[in-house]
């Protein structure tokens, strides 16, 4: 390695670590932080990004940049330092688009928002976040608009997330989904009586639930040495680095799902920023392949190992010894049934298998129609109340359950929101690799085997980190580009046995 080289490296472990101390105060005020300090939180989150950008997008990196060009131009594509000098320079390119002052707006922007935006849900009124709303829908469009596209400014902020990803082309991919899942619903629905989901909704002392939740994730390979679970608003995860990987779930009493899904979908993401290659800290590559990728592993194990029958052939008798009362009289088939039960719901993290990809398809049409300006910020809970109405088939009683119920909005990150249907498929697609390569799947499952899965998963997708862009990713581990075809198949075998449904073949 040369000294510049070196002297790179030394520059991004800076760039880190300022980060990841703002993703400590981040991280405190979802958790701990005392409603009075906004405003202090909020300059001090403006002051580190703004030196955090400063330092990344200084003509120093550039001129190292270039330099270490010539240094990594004979090593593998994959190896650890070409990865690093090509990522970077797509990362540094696009920082030097954005304006300090741009940059620090939209951490002050997100920091002031975020407690508004809670308010405004608990209250269930939505003017009170429109105009926080309006200004992070400015600022999303100057970001837009710094970048560049050619075509629509959804492209600019898609390509920061879903690197080598289209607008239009993400809404062919939502075509093809649409076309599978509306007869899908409609099969569903017409043997709606197949499976009957009231017992979760007896009854669980929250406590138990928390508790039971992080044993259970610590067996799937969370590792709480490296980690630790605390309650919020909006279940997240956040990590500060190889050795401290955070996740936060919520509980409800009357809804058995919300924290233990909750928790292992975390966990998934959790395990994902645990795996990754130990020699790519303090870089730009320790990070998911991207939001898509990241969440193929959160929605991989919440909804194909967490809700298979396998995984409860192993961990009903537990669960039953820990809620005895609430679950009397149930057995593990009905449970397993009953935690996969289909039909339409207002809130997207509660939302089954089937339904889900209407909620990020209808977020990802709203996105672009306030980005373009076709949509009014104070018109968005007509518009959506329309949208859940015209795909779900529900009317919205009140904005809480409706267009305030996530927390994205509050922050300047429109894009990220397809990255969770890309990560149904792409988990989709990962697991039917995996099960070609692993017979026995789910007898390991059964077994509470689950070693060997995420040994899979480290080995194809997390150590790798941010090395490839979601479709070189998926040529190696696969042998194809993303594609919908895995995921598709899936429900519809899957729901088809539960239901008794054609599955809308």
């Amino acid at each position: 390695m040369t000294g510049k080289l070196e002297r790179l490296k030394e520059i991004l472990g800076e760039v880190a670590d300022l980060n990841r101390a703002g993703a400590v105060l981040a991280w405190d005020q979802e958790t701990f932080m005392p409603p009075g300090g906004v405003e202090n939180r909020a300059d001090q989150l403006t002051t580190l990004e703004r030196i955090s950008h400063s330092r990344f997008a200084s003509d120093e990196v550039g001129v190292l940049l270039d330099a270490a060009d010539g240094d990594v131009a004979q090593l593998p594509f994959d190896s650890d330092d070409a990865s690093l000098v090509r990522v970077t320079r797509r990362d540094y390119e696009q920082a030097r688009k954005l304006p300090l002052d741009l940059v620090g707006e939209i951490a002050r922007a997100g920091t002031i928002a975020r407690p508004v935006w809670q308010k405004a849900r608990e209250e269930a009124n939505f003017s009170l976040f429109a105009p926080y709303l309006e200004r992070n829908v400015e600022l999303n469009r100057r970001v837009a608009d710094a970048l560049g596209y050619k075509k629509r400014p959804y492209d600019a902020l898609l390509d920061r997330t879903e690197p080598g990803l289209s607008t239009d082309q993400l809404e062919e991919i939502f075509t093809e989904l649409k076309q599978a899942i509306v007869p899908l619903v409609a099969d569903v629905a017409r043997n709606a009586d197949a499976v009957d989901d009231s017992v979760l909704h007896r009854g669980f002392d929250p406590d138990v639930q928390v508790r039971y939740a992080l044993e259970l994730v610590t067996k799937l390979g969370y590792d709480i040495e490296r980690g630790r679970q605390d309650l919020s608003t909006h279940p997240f995860t956040i990590p500060f680095g190889p050795g401290d990987v955070r996740i936060t779930t919520r509980v409800s009493r009357e809804f058995f799902n919300e924290c233990l899904f909750g928790s292992i979908h975390e966990a998934g993401h959790a395990m994902y920023y645990q795996g990754v290659g130990k020699s790519l800290d303090r870089t730009p590559l320790w990070d998911g392949a991207s939001p898509g990728v990241h969440e193929s592993q959160s929605r991989l194990w919440e909804n194909m190992v967490g809700r298979s029958a396998a995984f409860w052939r192993h961990f009903y008798p537990s669960l039953r010894r820990a809620f005895p009362e609430a679950l009397k009289g149930v057995d593990e088939e009905q449970f397993f049934r009953a935690v996969n039960k289909s039909y339409p719901s207002l809130i997207r993290v509660e939302a089954d298998e089937v339904t889900y990809n209407l909620h990020i398809l209808m977020r990802f049409e709203l996105e672009n129609e306030m980005l373009e300006g076709s949509l009014k910020v104070r018109d968005l809970p007509e518009a959506w109340n329309a949208r859940v109405k015209e795909y779900l088939g529900i009317e919205v009683p009140n904005d809480s359950v409706g267009v305030l119920q996530d927390i994205h909005w509050s922050w300047v990150d429109f894009a990220v929101f397809p990255g969770y249907t890309l990560g149904n498929l792409i988990g989709a697609q990962l697991m039917e690799k995996i099960r070609g390569e692993m017979p026995d799947l789910d007898g390991q499952i059964e077994r509470g085997e689950f070693g060997p899965l995420l040994k899979w998963l480290q080995g194809r997708v997390y150590q790798h980190g941010r090395k490839f862009t979601p479709n070189e990713l998926m040529e190696r581990a696969t042998g194809k580009p993303v594609s919908a075809e895995p995921w598709i198949a899936y429900v519809r075998e899957k729901f088809g046995a539960l239901y008794g449904a054609k599955a809308g073949r």
